[in-house]
């Protein structure tokens, strides 16, 4: 039977005695560790944040965008010719299964100007749903009306950005802008969404699109919109709600079957998945870099193991002279490498989880977010390197035969 607790006395004894070159070879693993749970809390804070941006931007979306138009050869990509009108929107709120709301909507860069301050950015034209199917959110003020869209009303609802940038600390609300020259004044405010990637989400106006497409655009025919924006109900309603678009869209433009279409369906819930899975392989291979720093403190916990097999070789003889037995130093020297990879491993979890919180507070950019499963993830990786690069050092010392061990100089 072997006496553990007599055996983790010697171990902890041995470690004492060697408290400097203890610490520095456990200095590997307190690396390790340490940059393991930095990695992972950058790459789940980095998965966080793209999953709030992405829900900020609103899920279960369909974009429906008009053809690609060709130019001396050139193909200009979808969107740019306008086939779409607001009677395929309203075909299509009436007659398309698993849709929950819908807008069309146009766009365009314009100069926007309040007093001697203007700020240039990106004016929609849209309906009242298009807020609601976008996650958009009212800070002050309030939402456009169907009559607001109807009556092609001089009002506009202005982003963070276009506040601070126009107004800095004066209220906006009930100033008069003017988009273009166009005289707007401002009815509402909104929460604001912060950056997705490049796009500020804040950086934008919305006016009824009615009055964009009379006023603002220039649009030729008043009817067409840049595109529609649909909100289906819920995942399980995406496909039938394309599947049915689809058609009353073919139907209403004259297309068959073997034509190309002139407009194009694309499904946020794709590219989202995309992002997910490009954000997971990326927090994955940080922490694969990461846990190599782990492997190599392993290495020195062996070769360090090794070197102390070797001076402690009489020791040994003594220990299996007076009735030690091989299982007896095997687990002595385990014992000794797990302890090492093992308080190692708890400094680097301090230094982890302090250099995670500095990384926040100085990259206040970067999300950061600690997870517990990172840390005992750690701990229990610093446990097994212990074990591992441990095993082969205290199998060479069980292996000693006592007469050879006691007179080793």
């Amino acid at each position: 039977m072997i006496d553990f607790k007599s055996t983790l006395k010697i171990a902890l004894t041995s470690l004492k005695v060697n408290n400097m070159r203890s610490m520095l070879t456990s200095l590997g693993i307190i690396i390790g560790v340490s940059a393991v749970i930095i990695m992972l809390a950058i790459g789940t804070g980095a998965q966080e944040k793209v999953q709030a941006n992405m829900e900020s931007m609103g899920t279960n979306l369909l974009t429906l965008r008009g053809a690609s138009a060709t130019s001396g050869g050139v193909r200009m990509g979808m969107g740019s010719t306008p086939t779409l009108t607001t009677k395929d929107a309203h075909a299509i709120r009436q007659h398309a299964r698993g849709i929950d709301a819908l807008s069309p909507c146009s766009s365009q860069s314009k100069q926007v100007t309040y007093g001697n301050q203007n700020w240039a950015t990106s004016i929609y034209g849209i309906m009242p749903d298009y807020m609601y199917v976008k996650n958009f959110e009212i800070d002050q003020g309030r939402k456009f009306t169907m009559d607001d869209v109807r009556n092609a009303a001089n009002i506009a609802i202005i982003g963070k950005t276009i506040e601070t940038e126009l107004f800095g600390d004066v209220d906006s609300l009930g100033k008069t802008i003017r988009i273009g020259g166009v005289p707007f004044k401002v009815i509402g405010t909104l929460t604001a969404k912060g950056q997705t990637g490049p796009f500020d989400q804040d950086d934008l106006i919305f006016i009824p699109l009615t009055t964009g497409q009379r006023k603002i655009f220039g649009t030729e025919f008043p009817n067409t919109v840049d595109q529609i924006v649909v909100k289906c109900y819920d995942d399980e309603s995406i496909e039938t709600a394309i599947e049915d678009i689809n058609e009353i869209l073919m139907k209403r433009h004259n297309i068959s079957a073997n034509q190309t279409k002139d407009f194009e369906i694309r499904n946020s819930a794709e590219f989202q998945e995309k992002m997910k899975s490009t954000v997971t392989t990326f927090a994955i291979l940080l922490a694969s870099i990461a846990s190599v720093s782990l492997l190599v403190g392993g290495i020195g916990i062996m070769n360090i193991m090794l070197v102390s097999v070797t001076e402690r070789t009489k020791e040994i003889g003594i220990r299996m002279a007076i009735g030690a037995r091989a299982w007896d130093i095997r687990w002595q020297f385990l014992i000794e490498s797990f302890l090492l990879s093992i308080i190692g491993g708890l400094i680097g979890v301090f230094v982890g989880v302090v250099g995670s919180l500095l990384v926040g507070f100085f990259a206040s950019e970067m999300s950061v977010k600690i997870s517990l499963f990172s840390i005992f993830l750690s701990l229990g990786f610093s446990g097994l390197v212990g074990i591992g690069f441990g095993y082969y050092p205290a199998y060479k010392a069980s292996l000693l035969k006592p007469i050879d061990a006691l007179r080793y100089e």
